[in-house]
């Protein structure tokens, strides 16, 4: 009985690899800028309470080290989402604000949100369900 996998003479047809990147370039584009663990997050906490403070913003996120908050906060900066104001103080003070193209984030990130609580009662509203039998 013969199989149907390919042997030395039948034709192999080479498909091109499309470029995943440049095949989903906005999505990949919005990901770069304020994709990763801490940028949402971040960006969420400064448009409650705009201008944030770097300490009060460290003190709000207790979980992220601070190399790590300096370095997502300069990247954000960096991208243009956010910007950030030093005072010439005895102690010095920063100030991270949302720039225009930042603010145009605050309806994506309000959709996520409702999306994460609308997620969270329908997994407590599955357990309650399961668990009730």
């Amino acid at each position: 009985m013969k199989n149907n996998t390919n042997d030395g003479q039948q034709l192999i047809i080479k498909t091109e690899n499309t470029d995943f990147s440049n095949v989903n370039c906005p999505m990949t584009n919005a990901l770069d800028i304020i994709g990763g663990k801490w940028k949402l997050l971040l960006l969420n906490k400064v448009r409650e309470e705009c201008p944030m403070r770097f300490g009060v913003l460290r003190k709000k996120m207790p979980y992220i080290t601070q190399a790590t908050l300096t370095a997502q906060l300069r990247e954000l900066e960096r991208d243009g989402i956010i910007s950030r104001e030093a005072f010439a103080e005895s102690p010095p003070r920063v100030e991270y604000k949302l720039t225009e193209i930042g603010k145009s984030l605050i309806p994506v990130m309000d959709i996520l949100c409702d999306w994460g609580n609308a997620y969270c009662r329908m997994k407590v509203s599955n357990r309650k369900r399961t668990s009730g039998n």
